[in-house]
């Protein structure tokens, strides 16, 4: 081991491609695979800025954002000891008309506007709450403005012929599909038309949050097939619909796969290159009576270390790159745990997979080589 390093050391020049091949390969798969966490996380913000523990839906909606008319009388079937209250919850797309002229498709989200609501967002303050208890008023996110044609707070549009008003602004709740219009009830039933007595998706708040998955299973049995799943498992459902039912999903997924391919490639073929640049110290150590396995051991050490070294050097432009994102507002990357990890394990793996392949050049190593 030692001795690959001095190798590495010394020949640095050799193997920097390889070095920065590695690195290129872990920050693209790391960076594709956060930005599409970070993008697909958008479409459940609904879900996961709620106080709900379980989500009761027309069976056939695929998220959050699809949601099908249902009646508010499903609410009986909430009627559990796990569960401490219920409410109704309205959503729909809508097309809000620009006061600078054009539409853009909006979704409006109504819910309750009690200190206690299950549905209203974590960030909508008592203020704000009372501003939208004043019907056909909105509150959106301060950076969808120039995406409304708006220019600031008072200013009005309108929504299938009724004037609406924005009265507050949230942060770091931008839509990826139209921009989010948090309302009440009464104003998202105004301005969204669902038929008498129903709503998009009834919400439950159970005494013990333990209890959620529980509720789930018995609403599952009922005879009135029912869509229900717990906050996180909902949330989880509609990112993986917008992330495998959609382009954006696949296209970034193959990004992230070039990425390793290309970085695998010049791994092996530098590595490859290096080895066979070394043949001549190879057959020194070969008429010395070193096995070859001892040789190809160094040459695995060498690939070893070239991948902890492009790790290394990865992992800080990773997180450089998230925190200029999360700083310009307009991109967010996702950094979890387990993909970190499952990036430095796959870029490992291709580093040692290139060693493996530059093992084929040591079977030109003989001590004869030297007499040439």
């Amino acid at each position: 081991m030692s001795y690959a390093l001095s190798t590495l050391w010394y020949e640095r020049q050799r193997y920097l491609p390889a070095v920065l091949a590695v690195a290129f390969s872990c920050l693209l798969i790391a960076t594709q695979c956060g930005l599409l966490l970070g993008l697909f996380s958008i479409t459940s913000i609904p879900i996961d800025e709620s106080n709900a523990d379980v989500w009761v839906g027309h069976p056939e909606v695929p998220s959050v954002d699809l949601g099908i008319p249902i009646p508010e009388a499903w609410q009986s079937y909430l009627a559990l000891p796990e569960v401490e209250r219920t409410e109704p919850y309205m959503e729909g797309f809508a097309y809000w008309k620009k006061p600078t002229g054009g539409m853009e498709l909006v979704l409006v989200i109504g819910t309750r506007l009690g200190p206690d609501s299950i549905g209203a967002i974590k960030q909508l303050t008592p203020y704000h709450r009372t501003l939208l208890s004043e019907p056909s008023t909105v509150v959106i996110d301060e950076g969808e403005f120039k995406r409304l044609g708006i220019t600031k707070v008072g200013d009005t549009a309108e929504i299938l012929g009724k004037r609406v008003r924005v009265v507050g602004t949230v942060s770091g709740l931008r839509s990826l599909a139209g921009p989010y219009l948090f309302c009440s009830l009464e104003t998202a039933r105004t301005l969204l038309r669902p038929p008498p007595d129903q709503c998009t998706f009834i919400l439950a708040k159970c005494r013990n949050k333990a209890d959620a998955p529980k509720v789930v299973a018995k609403l599952q049995n009922q005879p009135k097939k029912l869509y229900a799943f717990t906050t996180d498992d909902f949330s989880y459902h509609s990112r993986m619909h917008w992330l495998t039912k959609t382009k954006a999903g696949i296209a970034l997924g193959l990004a992230a796969a070039l990425g390793l391919l290309v970085g695998g490639v010049v791994t092996w073929q530098t590595l490859y290159s290096a080895t066979v640049a070394s043949l001549k110290e190879f057959a020194v150590l070969r008429a010395l009576g070193i096995p070859r396995w001892r040789m190809g051991g160094m040459v695995m050490a060498q690939s070893f270390w070239v991948g902890i070294a492009g790790v290394a050097c990865a992992l800080p432009c990773i997180f450089a790159l998230s925190y200029l994102g999360e700083a310009s507002g307009e991109v967010k990357i996702l950094l979890r745990w387990w993909l970190l990890t499952g990036a430095v394990a796959i870029t490992m793996g291709v580093a040692m997979i290139s060693g493996l392949l530059a093992l084929r050049s040591l079977r030109l190593v003989e001590p004869v080589t030297l007499l040439r």
